[in-house]
């Protein structure tokens, strides 16, 4: 059995290594598709819903509104500390793929004992996203 259950913010960020469009400072309306497969409990229920969002609900805080800043780069941090904006420092680049490992890593630990796989599936825009699995059991 799988489920799943999506999650919605705004984030900013910058790719400062990219050779196009961005390396400039922008945001995208980030969506993030938590999967979770095994075998539902004697209910039905493999895990629930409401759950799932305790689980997702603090990070999607952290990054809601914020700039997701590597932490290697000092001048952008510089600025943003200046300006008093809500920023995610982190020790990786901010690509799709890296913040579909940072969801992994945050909820693994979580997610009730009869999940077998943790899916993350993390949305930049419509028509892109990345896509990361972790097998539990």
């Amino acid at each position: 059995m799988k489920i799943s259950k999506s999650f919605y913010w705004e984030m900013g960020h910058r790719l400062p290594f990219h050779k196009g469009k961005c390396v400039n400072l922008h945001g995208h309306s980030y969506r993030v598709d938590i999967g979770l497969t095994g075998k539902p409990d004697s209910n039905g229920i493999l895990m629930d819903y409401f759950d799932v969002k305790l689980i997702a609900a603090p990070l999607i805080e952290k990054l809601d509104h914020s700039f997701m800043v590597f932490d290697g780069d000092t001048d952008l941090i510089f600025l943003l500390e200046k300006m008093n904006s809500k920023m995610f420092l982190f020790e990786h680049q901010s690509t799709a793929e890296n913040i579909c490992l940072l969801f992994l890593d945050e909820i693994k630990n979580k997610v009730s004992p009869n999940i077998e796989t943790l899916t993350v599936r993390v949305c930049e825009t419509l028509d892109t996203y990345a896509e990361a699995e972790l097998k539990l059991r």
